[in-house]
């Protein structure tokens, strides 16, 4: 069966007795043609099945009405909430995003960066700050938007949508020394290229030493965001003296401490308590609940869809907006050696 041919402006135009000039302006400016003319041509698009030659828009408007992302993974649900609301408000002014994950390497990020660029986005977002600077040169060559998200200090030529994650880390920490624990670890992300990770670590030391207290090298293991390796790590701390609380990097890692707490025999909160950073689903959903810093993803993403469509139409200069975390607490936090848990759902504390 020979292929049916792909139809064509002049077939749409044929099909609803209209020029060229007027199908065009139906799918670039339709507020400018009378309704039902509008209606006609459309319903001649939808009959043919015709898509708008993407290339020839771009050429025609010199823009492309896309928007690059690139996450450092995809593999889990820390990005996934502030990436829909990113999507949800740049679908709203018609403008399409194309994701990309770099799996935290920053060379392949660069790769990701130069095929956006080359594909002719008219804006990237990208998350953190962490990356050679030869990637920032690049954007700025090609004038490009920029946003940062779930970070703060941003170099001068991009925005940046986030929060203070030292601080957020920090004060989860206090809640922790405040519970009673004094014996206390940490598993964190891998903090290679992940200015999000380190500056936790940072944070979670800020705390203890406000205390007279240190974060010990051997309670320290940085591990990938996964299930596997978070439990790797949990059961490593335990190689020498036993910590009373551990200190997750997410959600994910903590979720995994709990896990292999109990394939040790241990009880959390009874035993040890653990605690995560993010509050995505997965933290109300695991027995006990995890205590957790509750990071507002979809307002942080609708804001930076917001600031990269404001800089596309050249309204604003690059700018910063810092959200403020809270801590949720659950029942995977509680004193040293007691008996008495807490609700699974837990109450919002400044």
């Amino acid at each position: 069966m020979a292929a049916r041919p792909i139809p064509n402006l002049e077939d749409v135009a044929r099909h609803a007795g209209v020029s060229t000039a007027t199908v065009s302006r139906c799918i670039n400016t339709p507020e400018r043609l009378r309704e039902p003319t509008r209606l006609r041509v459309q319903a001649a698009i939808d009959a043919l099945g015709y898509t708008p030659h993407f290339g020839g828009q771009a050429l025609a408007s010199n823009r492309t009405n896309t928007i690059g992302a690139i996450i450092p993974t995809m593999e889990n649900a820390i990005f996934a909430r502030g990436l829909q609301a990113v999507e949800e408000r740049l679908a709203e002014a018609g403008v399409t995003l194309l994701v990309a994950s770099s799996g935290y390497d920053p060379e392949r990020e660069a790769a990701q960066v130069r095929t956006l660029l080359g594909r002719g986005v008219d804006g990237l977002l990208l998350i953190g700050r962490d990356r050679p600077a030869e990637t920032y040169r690049l954007i700025q060559a090609q004038a490009k938007p920029l946003v940062l998200a779930w970070t703060l200090a941003p170099p001068t030529t991009a925005s940046c949508v986030g929060f203070d994650n030292r601080l957020a880390a920090s004060q989860l920490c206090r809640c922790v020394i405040e519970a009673g624990h004094r014996e206390i670890a940490m598993i964190a992300g891998v903090t290679a290229w992940n200015d999000r990770a380190r500056d936790r670590i940072d944070g979670v030391r800020d705390a203890l030493s406000e205390y007279g207290l240190k974060l010990e090298p051997q309670r320290l293991v940085e591990a990938p965001y996964s299930i596997e390796d978070g439990e790797a790590a949990f059961r490593k701390l335990f190689h020498g003296p036993k910590p009373t609380a551990v200190i997750c990097g997410n959600d994910v890692l903590a979720a995994a401490a709990i896990n292999a707490a109990s394939r040790m025999g241990l009880s959390v909160p009874n035993d040890i308590s653990v605690t995560g950073f993010d509050d995505i689903d997965l933290a109300n959903v695991v027995a006990p609940g995890i205590t957790t810093a509750h990071v507002p993803h979809r307002r942080m993403g609708g804001l930076a869809a917001e600031f990269l469509l404001r800089m596309r139409n050249g309204d604003d200069e690059p700018t910063s907006h810092e959200f403020e975390v809270t801590i949720v607490k659950r029942g995977s936090l509680s004193a040293p050696n007691s008996s008495a848990g807490h609700s699974g759902h837990g109450s919002r504390v400044k």
